[in-house]
């Protein structure tokens, strides 16, 4: 008889853990939402789709037992564009976790919504520090860089080298603010002055008004706080200002890999910038590079290489808990080291912030270049823990 009853508890219980194991829907579903047709298309874009199908093929397309879908939208930059497409996809087509997210107003927004409907984001296209500071929330996550990241690299290797003044180009929205207001203060910090700022719309095409008046400021240092198009438009036009000519120095304070071959080795020859993945850097990134190439037709830079390690770290959470429940994920995403193509030793902090190396790199000149897409110098590692932010400065509520 105890025999029996023993027997008879052990079915009990395996039956419910396998019901806890298998997804609520019976498959796992992630969503890729970003800018596919403007300024940051080639920055994020449909590159990164590819990513996260990658990944997905990588980890077997599978599962806890059940199939991974992946989906895209375009937010067109627009953050009610944006949270339409998120509503819609927890609301009835069963999206369990919404990633890349590219423009802060964006991902502020979907990070928000997801908030309320108890569903994990991880970012990994948009820069502000206020998704791991003030509008943080236990379902968040950013993984790539930040502002504060690129500030540290960039900011703070032009003004050791005698770059102590600067103005700003800023694009005209949460991001721009947060890299300018990160970087201001890395420069003051430094010993350095700030001698003004000016904004401009997303997505411009005409920079002169505001190329000269960071021309006659007098600064050593231009700052383009901007991204994508906007900032290879910015380089392009200050070329026709002899900017450069005139000794004043440009700094592209958010520069990819994908930026730099859109402009070209000519134009972009010299610039410091700092990024967080380069394909060229090891045997391991040379690899997932010629993968990557072959599918795409580029190399990844941060952000691609980010969302391919974002989406095999939220697969691998979802094993390690058991379930696709959002709590129980969200604890694994922040328990589990991160030791991928992107980062090795990752660790996520307490208010969601993925600590990681980054690296400052320099342009190459056309005469360094090896081959196709090997454009940059790594100068340095800046390791994870000076690149960003204590996560107990960070001004997130969920930091004791």
């Amino acid at each position: 008889m105890r025999n029996k009853l023993i027997a008879s508890m052990a079915m009990v219980l395996a039956s419910s853990t396998a019901a806890f194991a298998e997804p609520s829907d019976g498959k796992v579903k992630i969503g890729i939402l970003n800018d596919q047709s403007g300024v940051y298309a080639d920055f994020g874009g449909k590159f990164s789709y590819e990513a996260a199908k990658m990944a997905v093929e990588d980890y077997g397309g599978k599962v806890l037992g059940v199939p991974v879908e992946v989906v895209t939208a375009d937010h067109q930059n627009k953050p009610d564009i944006a949270s339409n497409i998120a509503r819609q996809w927890y609301d009835t087509e069963q999206v369990d976790t919404i990633m890349e997210l590219t423009t802060s107003s964006v991902g502020l927004a979907v990070q928000a919504l997801s908030n309320e409907k108890k569903k994990i984001t991880i970012n990994t296209g948009a820069a502000s520090t206020d998704l791991t500071g003030k509008q943080c929330t236990p379902y968040g996550f950013h993984w790539v860089y930040d502002t504060h990241a690129l500030a540290v690299g960039t900011g703070g290797a032009i003004v050791e080298q005698g770059g102590d003044s600067w103005f700003f180009l800023t694009a005209d929205y949460a991001f721009g603010y947060s890299l300018e207001e990160n970087t201001a203060n890395f420069v003051k910090e430094k010993g350095g002055k700030v001698l003004g700022a000016v904004r401009h719309p997303l997505a411009t095409t005409d920079y002169s008004s505001f190329l000269l008046q960071a021309q006659s400021s007098g600064a050593k240092v231009i700052g383009l706080a901007n991204a994508g198009m906007d900032t290879q438009n910015a380089i392009k036009q200050a070329a026709e200002f002899g900017i450069v000519q005139g000794g004043q120095r440009l700094a592209a304070l958010l520069f990819t890999l994908a930026e730099v071959h859109g402009l070209g080795l000519e134009a972009a020859q010299g610039l410091t910038l700092t990024e967080a993945f380069y394909w060229n850097r090891d045997d391991e990134s040379r690899a997932f590079g010629k993968r990557f190439f072959e599918r795409t037709g580029a190399m990844p830079n941060m952000v691609h290489a980010g969302t391919y390690s974002a989406v095999t770290s939220y697969l691998k959470a979802v094993e390690a808990a058991g379930t696709d429940e959002t709590e129980a994920v969200s604890a694994k995403l922040h328990e589990l080291p991160i030791n991928d193509v992107f980062a090795k030793g990752g660790k996520v902090a307490a208010n969601g912030r993925m600590i990681h190396d980054v690296y400052l790199m320099e342009v190459k000149k056309p005469g360094e270049s090896d081959v196709a897409w090997d454009y940059y110098n790594v100068l340095s590692t800046i390791p994870g823990d000076v690149a960003f932010m204590d996560p107990a400065k960070s001004g997130c509520p969920l930091v004791k």
